[in-house]
């Protein structure tokens, strides 16, 4: 039994869960409460004490098991859920390497370091002999002391060994002060404060943890207006966001992300109340900052850059970088929308948050499509009697953007758009267009492929029989050489047994997501409710147990970076305790694949095997095999969830729970949920 499999059976999801949502109650064979992740006044939030596992079918659409929950109510990561569960189940954690463990305490004792340091130059900004730059904040800046407290604003002197002497009677060392990027030590061996008359802005990570600085110079003689700290262990501005600590929550709940250039912009936005803006602190935006924001906050990124030609010319690099991330993304989990945001007059955001505030959220709604914003920035530079040569060159310059949606609908509409403009063949463009986006086996490049369409809705997919999920769980057993057991036990292992074996195939073969979650986006065809909702991308919601959903998630993290080979990437950032069950996924041995489904499963696992030459499967085949499997997998995962929703809605109507809209909602969903299913039924073999 693995770690986390051993906490849940000692930890039960209902009393965890009832801990923080005292209103869950017991309804038939489920336990439901409004949902605490959401504001609603009837109860969508589900509770399964056979799967352990939770689902909110209203305005969430999450769901997962005990980890993901004590993740999502407290804020931690898998690592910090995995310690607390642990310590409180009773179950020993596998001890970190000495090596493991003094890196572990060299980072926090850098962090120390670093909140140390935010603490002294914000007592410094408060002290009397700081009043005139604690004006300059307040008057010339426009921020109140309420802002300045919550960001933790702070000042460096004009001293060349504030910071030194401060840190050094905490008893941190010279080298210790230079690893943290708060001094520097030159050729001749002499150490001095990197950060000197500055106003010191604290950088945060996602936590909330002090990782680094910005200052904002004071004197017109110093020759960079801000200076960052330089990278270090801790800080590497190029993947992270100023402000994310404070924005996260409104930006998953609102789903946009604003981007702005400068902590200015940032500060001002909060505090005119609009809570869902970051900055990038940079010149543009990066790779590693977009999947930062999407899709785990964000599925919509509103680009807010400064007006004038560095901000244009940053924007046009952001822009850039989305494109190729997206081309270089297997999981296409990036599947976004990006907009432009260009403030009248010509303003950066500072200025026109201090004079307009209450007009920022209008502005950020109008905010402008990417494919208008290229065209009419581009075409912009052409002179009216441009050659046909220079506006093909145009054309062929702009077209990569344009195509950097899936979204073939889209893609060609952007195209005429262009064709328009330039005065070229819209088939010319097309053809330049196909041969610019990456093909694949099956692909019709930017024409739309025919959505597909379900066979003619029989009894089921009319009206759902109550019959049917009243005798749901009369499944006929069968022999799984795991001993007797009820139908209902059976089901779930078998369901549980496939978990494995398709993430086994994963991981060997890490580029095939992308091949799966093109097979689920074909399905969709143009449904956007379809491609956002049961036939989304493969994800962590797809498994069950608590190591393949952490797993599956550092894949698709390891899938959206390009420092490692994934399976390096994912070796490296996996907890120690799951260690084991990653050794035996990749193993070609499928006993040990069957071994972490408790042994389930076996005839199917064995005659998979036999099939596939000892997992061994090759070229089509295998992309075949996985796809296949991984539609399975998808059509277990919405079973179970309409049979909760035809639960939901039978007891709501029974009770009265659920007014009209939500029951019409609710209905949506599960006939929704039935399209998909058929779909994947005609497409699994």
């Amino acid at each position: 039994m693995s770690v986390t499999d051993e906490i849940k059976s000692r930890i039960d999801i209902i009393s965890y869960v009832q801990r923080f949502v005292p209103s869950l109650k017991k309804a038939g064979r489920n336990h439901k409460a409004c949902c605490p992740f959401h504001n609603e006044k009837t109860p969508s939030f589900v509770v399964n004490p056979e799967r352990q596992t939770w689902h909110c079918f209203g305005a969430c659409s999450e769901g997962g098991d005990l980890f993901t929950f004590a993740q999502k109510i407290h804020g931690w990561d898998f690592k910090e859920a995995l310690q607390e569960l642990a310590q409180e189940a009773g179950v020993r954690l596998r001890q970190q390497t000495p090596q493991q463990r003094t890196r572990s305490d060299e980072l926090e004792r850098l962090r120390g370091l670093l909140a140390s340091a935010a603490e002294l130059y914000r007592e410094q900004l408060l002290h009397p002999g700081a009043n005139t730059v604690l004006g300059y904040v307040r008057k010339r800046r426009g921020l109140t002391r309420e802002t300045i407290e919550t960001f933790q604003f702070g000042y460096a002197p004009d001293s060349w060994n504030f910071v030194l002497q401060g840190l050094s009677a905490l008893g941190h060392s010279e080298d210790e002060i230079i690893d943290a990027g708060l001094a520097v030590r030159n050729e001749n061996g002499r150490v001095y404060d990197r950060f000197r008359n500055r106003l010191m802005i604290p950088i945060r990570d996602e936590r909330g943890r002090v990782v680094g600085f910005g200052g904002r110079a004071l004197s017109s003689d110093d020759s960079a207006k801000y200076i960052n700290s330089p990278q270090t262990a801790l800080f590497d501005k190029s993947r992270l966001l100023f402000g994310l600590d404070s924005a996260k929550a409104t930006i998953r709940e609102t789903g946009t992300a604003v981007v702005v250039e400068g902590y200015m912009d940032a500060v001002q936005a909060h505090q005119a109340g609009y809570r869902n803006v970051v900055a990038q602190m940079g010149t543009a935006m990066t790779e590693a900052q977009i999947r930062r924001l999407a899709p785990r906050y964000a599925r919509r990124i509103v680009m807010a850059l400064d007006a004038d030609e560095a901000g244009q010319s940053a924007t046009r690099r952001s822009l850039e970088v989305a494109r190729q991330t997206l081309q270089r993304d297997f999981t296409g989990r990036l599947s976004i929308d990006i907009r432009i945001l260009q403030v009248p007059s010509g303003k950066d955001p500072d200025d026109f948050l201090r004079e307009s505030p209450a007009e920022w959220g209008a502005l950020v709604e109008s905010a402008q499509d990417v494919a208008d914003f290229v065209i009419d920035m581009e075409t912009a530079r052409l002179s009216r009697d441009a050659t046909l040569q220079a506006r093909q060159q145009l054309a062929k310059d702009v077209l990569p953007i344009l195509i950097a949606s899936e979204n073939n609908l889209y893609q060609r509409e952007n195209v005429q758009k262009l064709a328009r403009c330039l005065r070229i063949s819209e088939r010319d463009l097309l053809a330049w267009s196909q041969r610019e986006q990456p093909q694949m086996p099956g692909s019709g490049g930017l024409v739309a492929s025919q959505d597909i369409v379900p066979p003619e809705a029989d009894a089921e997919s009319e009206l759902p029989p109550p019959e049917y999920w009243d005798n749901e769980d009369d499944t006929v057993p069968r022999d799984n050489g795991a001993g007797e057991g009820s139908a209902q036990t059976i089901e779930l292992a078998q369901f549980r047994a496939i978990e494995p074996y398709c993430l086994s195939l994963l991981l060997k073969n890490p580029d095939l997501l992308s091949q799966v979650n093109r097979k689920l986006r074909e399905l969709a065809g143009n449904d956007e409710n379809l491609l956002n909702g049961p036939l989304c991308d493969l994800c962590v919601e797809d498994f069950t147990g608590s190591q393949f959903r952490i797993l599956m998630a550092h894949l698709q993290d390891a899938m959206s970076q390009d420092e490692k080979e994934p399976l390096d990437y994912i070796g490296a950032a996996l907890a120690g305790e799951l260690h084991a069950e990653y050794r035996s996924l990749l193993s070609e041995d499928p006993a040990a694949i069957r071994a972490l489904s408790q042994g389930t499963y076996r005839v199917d696992l064995q005659d998979i095997y036999s099939r596939s030459r000892g997992g061994r499967i090759q070229g089509d085949d295998l992309q075949n095999e996985l796809i296949n499997r991984a539609l399975r997998l998808r059509l277990e995962r919405l079973e179970h969830e309409r049979v909760e929703m035809q639960y939901l809605q039978e007891e709501a109507s029974s009770t009265a729970d659920l007014d009209h809209a939500q029951r019409d909602q609710l209905s949506q969903k599960i006939m929704l949920s039935m399209t998909a299913k058929a779909r994947l039924d005609l497409a699994v073999t």
